[in-house]
């Protein structure tokens, strides 16, 4: 049985922001959820979430997670922080801790670590650049003795390139143990809970440093260059996760992940594509450039022209969308559907053979198989307090320039004139016109400008 610490009390002042770091994102997510999202995989008896700056919005961020958040009232390091989570776990519980701002560790990683059979068991990486980081320390047998922070190590020490990620494991138990030996005599004044590592090598126990073998993955942030070579690391990552479900990425650098995709085979993405959220992509859909989605699910066959905005929306069989066009949520679009040029939707179905060609507002609507919807028509679903439905039947035609003002029904094969004010339902199968009837006025002038003052 094991339990989980997640050290997330830090502000993050080199963020600059009003958020704590551990909220700061990375692909579209707070840096704090995806870790969270990583280890509840391995279903631990218990997440347990230090907080302690911004705790209410840490808190909100996690919503219906099942973490169990203990402040952190004074923040005094590291030791001080695990020691806030201890006193409610079993003691004989394996725990693992891990920091907040660690998104982009792997599973694997984790598992290897809790596969560890030492008494307390480390993740370490080799640094190019080991600035900042606390360092390994070992003995000439190779044997893990302590680890040094930067600011309190010397030269020597500050030579070496394997330097501590901050996630551990041991027992409960011994983690309270050691940590009530620790003391704050250093450099920050503070505990810090690699400190640990050389009270368990003092009292005989066995520890192991386990070497990640993807430096990147055990990273943090604590300044904004920092998380932007997260994203980068991040973004790398998803990329490659859409080549291996057989995704076409025409420019693979200029599209961007922010949020979970699953694609079918022979999907093709164009350059400078932003998916957000929840994406389901069937075999063979076709995002061409420029677009942005979020939470949207195609159909197999779907293509979307270029420099689309599609939220919230789904296709049920392969139909055609663009381009510049917005689908806003609750649109659905049935087979062979067609959604063109500038037109905008919003809690609209369209069934199967329906198309808004041009420059039109369908909202809150049902739109019937094969009906044609001409340019410039619109959907007058607000009255100012209520949104109202309209509904337009198989094989209707809706003229350019038409008002439909909700709520109203337009029958089956019905016609409705080029420039009309529909707001009584009009009939099956006949022409139904609204409009001024046209006339010419002799002798009308029209005004013209006052000659200028000399």
């Amino acid at each position: 049985m094991h339990e989980v610490i997640i050290l997330a009390a830090g502000e993050g002042k080199r963020m600059n922001s009003s958020r704590p770091k551990v909220l700061q994102p990375v692909g579209g997510r707070p840096m704090l959820r995806h870790l969270v999202d990583t280890v509840a995989a391995f279903e631990p008896k218990g997440i347990h979430v230090v907080v302690g700056f911004g705790a209410g919005q840490v808190e909100a961020a996690l919503a219906g997670s099942g973490c169990r958040f203990v402040e952190q009232a004074q923040r005094l390091g590291t030791g001080h922080a695990a020691a806030q989570a201890l006193p409610a776990i079993d003691p004989a519980s394996r725990v693992l801790i891990l920091p907040g701002d660690m998104p982009l560790i792997r599973g694997e990683t984790i598992r290897a670590l809790l596969d560890s059979p030492s008494d307390l068991a480390l993740l370490s990486f080799m640094a190019d650049d080991p600035t900042g980081y606390g360092r390994i320390l070992r003995d000439a047998g190779g044997r893990v003795q302590a680890i040094r922070e930067h600011r309190d190590a010397s030269e020597a020490e500050r030579a070496v390139c394997e330097v501590n990620s901050g996630v551990m494991c041991a027992r409960a138990g011994d983690f309270a143990a050691w940590l009530d030996r620790v003391g704050a005599d250093n450099a920050q004044g503070e505990y810090y809970l690699t400190d640990c590592i050389a009270l368990a090598v003092a009292d005989g126990r066995t520890v192991e440093a386990v070497v990640a073998a993807q430096a990147d993955e055990l990273l943090g942030a604590n300044d904004r260059a920092q998380l932007a070579e997260l994203e980068t690391v991040y973004q790398v990552r998803a990329r490659q996760a859409l080549f291996d479900q057989g995704v076409t990425l025409l420019d693979p650098g200029s599209v961007q992940v922010r949020g979970r995709v699953q694609a079918g085979r022979d999907v093709c993405i164009d350059a400078g594509v932003v998916l957000e959220g929840e994406i389901e992509l069937g075999d063979g859909v076709e995002i061409g450039p420029g677009c942005v989605l979020s939470d949207v699910r195609l159909a197999a066959g779907t293509q979307v022209k270029p420099y689309c905005v599609l939220e919230g929306m789904h296709s049920t069989g392969a139909c055609t969308i663009g381009p510049f066009a917005r689908l806003r949520p609750g649109t659905v679009l049935g087979e062979e559907v067609k959604i063109g040029n500038f037109v905008e939707t919003k809690n609209a179905r369209f069934s199967a053979g329906a198309k808004a060609s041009h420059l039109s507002y369908v909202g809150d609507a049902e739109v019937g198989a094969r009906a044609n919807i001409g340019a410039g028509t619109i959907t007058c679903n607000y009255d100012g307090a209520n949104k109202h439905q309209t509904r337009i039947g198989a094989d209707a035609f809706i003229g350019s320039n038409s008002a439909l003002v909700a709520p109203v029904t337009i029958g089956e094969g019905g016609t409705i004139g080029a420039g009309s004010v529909i707001s009584q339902d009009a009939p099956d199968g006949q022409l139904t016109v609204s409009r001024a009837r046209q006339r010419s006025i002799a002798g009308w002038k029209r005004p013209v400008k006052a000659a200028p003052e000399k």
